[in-house]
């Protein structure tokens, strides 16, 4: 038993000769945003696939939510919203909710309930008794998202949710999250759309070749890019900075490849030699830059 959300030991699935996931080792807090990254192949599905109980696994172990994987009284405390899934199209809203209701067990007394505040919640309250078959890629999105929130889960597990959203159902998105995360529950997001990981998630795991091979904060796991300065009334600015790092022109400023360390003795040379330093802003890579670097280095 553990206190952890999810919790995984080097955990293994093969078909066959394939080997899908080799040793995924991670663990999730309850009532954080973990994003869950990797480019295609890297075995992000077949883990889903593992936590959920919809595979056994073929080495290794895992718990979610205090319970070994595949335990069934546990599916009725996860929420999940795949990434690929259909609708029949002639239902309404208002009826594919209630049939989830049935499914997940929901008394019906609070069925209502939980449909009404899933419908305003992902904003379709006003289309709850249109057509599956009407609604848009993005619509039924969100209906997909409504479907996980039913029953208020402990954990809800999110496969590329924003997909197929403009950036304003982005936005809202984030917003849904943050509130699932604030009443105690505990988002697993999987998606390639890093910059709205970056926004939204606590913490993240980068995964590649079946094994987690970073995790931590977002900005924990951006590298330092060296700093920009806007300095006036020095000619010779660049030339001073050059002894720091690589200089490059940004705007009305420089770049300079420099590390944090550096900065004071960077900002005192240029004053030192008669400049007026306006700004001095240190840059860290973005979580895309860093991840691309990552899985390039470990083989990609």
């Amino acid at each position: 038993m553990t206190d952890a959300a999810i919790e995984t030991r080097d955990l293994a699935k093969t078909y066959g000769r394939t080997v899908a996931l080799e040793a995924l080792t991670m663990r999730v807090e309850r009532g954080e945003v973990f994003g869950f990254l990797g480019p295609n192949g890297a075995g992000k599905t077949t883990a889903v696939k593992l936590l959920l109980g919809l595979a056994r696994p073929s080495g290794g172990s895992g718990t979610v939510l205090g319970a070994p994987l595949g335990d069934r009284a546990v599916r009725g405390r996860v929420g999940y919203l795949p990434e690929l899934f259909r609708y029949q199209p002639w239902l309404r809203a208002r009826e594919v909710l209630t049939l989830h209701c049935e499914l997940a067990g929901l008394p019906a007394a609070v069925r209502r309930g939980e449909i009404d505040s899933a419908l305003a919640t992902v904003g379709l309250a006003e289309r709850a008794d249109s057509f599956v078959g009407t609604f848009s890629k993005g619509m039924q999105q969100r209906l997909g998202l409504g479907v996980a929130l039913l029953g208020s889960p402990e954990l809800v597990v999110l496969d590329e949710p924003t997909s197929a959203l403009d950036p304003v159902g982005r936005t809202e998105v984030r917003s849904i999250v943050r509130a699932v995360a604030d009443r105690g529950a505990t988002v697993f997001l999987n998606s390639h759309l890093l910059g709205e990981v970056e926004r939204i998630c606590d913490r993240v795991a980068i995964v590649d070749r079946g094994r987690v091979v970073a995790s931590g904060r977002p900005s924990e796991l951006g590298g330092e890019r060296g700093v920009r300065v806007v300095v006036h009334g020095l000619a010779n600015a660049g030339s001073i900075a050059s002894s720091f790092g690589g200089v490059a022109a940004d705007g009305d400023g420089l770049r300079i490849a420099c590390r944090r360390s550096a900065i004071p003795d960077l900002v005192a040379a240029l004053v030192s030699a008669g400049g007026r330093v306006d700004t001095v802003e240190p840059l860290r890579s973005s979580l895309e830059e860093r991840f691309l670097e990552i899985v390039a280095a470990d083989g990609r």
